[in-house]
């Protein structure tokens, strides 16, 4: 029983090294995370300053920071497509531009999010 929960605590562990490799190597290869990081960086003093409660303030910050996890999501599909040839395949390009097409989405949406909390 003990083993089992070290077990864990070892996946645990090792899932978050895993977590900040995939961090680094956003922040290192993709241009666009890097200027989402800075987004979120104003984004969280920011939203505590302008958000009247928890709930905006939540909605202000979480917003940028599913961003990130969009972008993340964006770039690895990226990499994966790109991984398996430099060729232009149909599917390649359709995966690739939905990708893009998602954080466009969000973008739109915590754009929205941010007009919509500190104007109305």
């Amino acid at each position: 029983m003990a083993g089992s929960n070290n077990l864990g605590f070892k996946r645990l562990i090792n899932a978050f090294g895993f977590s900040m490799q995939g961090f680094k190597a956003a922040y290192k290869h993709e241009e666009a995370f890097r200027q989402e990081v800075f987004a979120l960086a104003l984004a969280i003093p920011l939203g505590i300053w302008l958000g009247e409660n928890a709930v905006e303030i939540i909605l202000l910050i979480g917003s940028v920071l599913l961003l990130l996890v969009v972008e993340l999501l964006n770039s690895a599909v990226e990499a994966t497509v790109d991984r398996f040839g430099g060729e232009h395949h149909e599917l390649s390009g359709r995966a690739k531009d939905m990708a893009s097409a998602a954080v466009l989405i969000m973008t739109i949406t915590a754009v929205m999010t941010w007009l919509l909390i500190i104007f109305f």
